[in-house]
Order: C-alpha cells, then sequence, then structure tokens
C-alpha cells in the first residue's frame, strides 16, 4: 500500500501543476500565429483595400485578481519610429472572455462598458493593417489582464496614455501575431 501512496503522490506532483497552471491565452478563428492577415482585418484607406474588420479573438486562464481586460493591436514595424497603434480597447469586465470579429468596427457591438479610444489613425476603434508596399509588418493583437475595474480615462486618451497605465496595472499579457504585406 505504502508503494501505491507513494506512486500517486509522484504522479500527483508531475501531472496536476500542467493542469492546474494553465498560461493565460488569446486565441482568434480570424488571426493565426505567423500567419498572414486575411483582406477583410485590412485597412479600407491609405491606398489599402479591405474590409477594416477587427477580428475575433477568444483568451482564457486569465491571472487570479483580474478584475478587466485591455486589448490592442499594434504594428511595431511601422515606419514612424514608434510603431503604430491599430486598435485600443479597455474598460472591458473581467467577466467578458471574447469578442467577436467585427465588435471593434464602425458598426461593431462592444461589450457594455468598454471604451475604445484614439488610434495612430487619429479615429477611435479598429483600423486594419496597411504597410507601405513591399514591406512584411507584424500585427500584434495583444489581450492584457488588469488588477483594476476601470483605467479612469475616455475615449480621447493616447494609445502611449492607455499602455502606460496599462503597463503599470497589468496582471499579464497573451499575444497572436499576424503579418500582411502588400
Amino acid at each position: 500500500m505504502k508503494t501505491l501512496t507513494t506512486a500517486v503522490a509522484f504522479a500527483a506532483t508531475f501531472i496536476t501543476p500542467a493542469f492546474a497552471d494553465e498560461p493565460f491565452a488569446l486565441t482568434s478563428s480570424d488571426v493565426a500565429e505567423g500567419q498572414t492577415l486575411d483582406n477583410k482585418f485590412v485597412l479600407n484607406g491609405f491606398g489599402c483595400e479591405g474590409g477594416n474588420t477587427s477580428p475575433a479573438l477568444a483568451w482564457s486562464n486569465a491571472p487570479e485578481g483580474t478584475k478587466s481586460f485591455v486589448v490592442t493591436a499594434y504594428d511595431p514595424d511601422a515606419p514612424t519610429g514608434s510603431g503604430w497603434w491599430h486598435w485600443v480597447a479597455f474598460d472591458i469586465s473581467a467577466k467578458v472572455t471574447s469578442l467577436d470579429q467585427g465588435a471593434g468596427s464602425v458598426d461593431g457591438a462592444m461589450p457594455e462598458g468598454a471604451i475604445q479610444s484614439r488610434t495612430d489613425f487619429g479615429a477611435t476603434g479598429f483600423g486594419g493593417a496597411c504597410p507601405p508596399p513591399g514591406e512584411v509588418h507584424r500585427y500584434v493583437f495583444t489581450v492584457h489582464a488588469l488588477g483594476l475595474e476601470k483605467l479612469g480615462l475616455d475615449e480621447n486618451a493616447s494609445a502611449a496614455l492607455v499602455g502606460f497605465m496599462t503597463g503599470a496595472n497589468s496582471l499579464g499579457s497573451a499575444t497572436v501575431t499576424a503579418v500582411y504585406t502588400r
């Protein structure tokens, strides 16, 4: 009996943590890690002709103590010296674990209480990919788990300010990075 008890305890040591400590994860039925964005997620403007639709995103295993989420889409390869913010949404309730395709678009339906602030396009809501011709750019979709319910900002907040407040209150983040070229 002692051998069986020892074997069970030994197995539990190696098996239980794998299930108990699942990492915070972001997934999408529309965007795959390292894959090219579909044209529906490309800007309709600046010389690009896409659908300008935000992708569906879903997250799981948020860190303990999560009280809200921030969702961003960022192009670190934009030729600006500081990248390009394509989407900034915050004050998303901790009860929310996904955003439907198009939620961040002009006529989209964000969850109640969520705020979309200014992107580098100068407007609120999602702005699709549109790199200079011939360049391959990365588009980093990130969900941040925060330890507070509200950032205390509004739709006029810059992406940099939202980023600062997010960093100061982050419990963790998860990303999916896609690429696009034209």
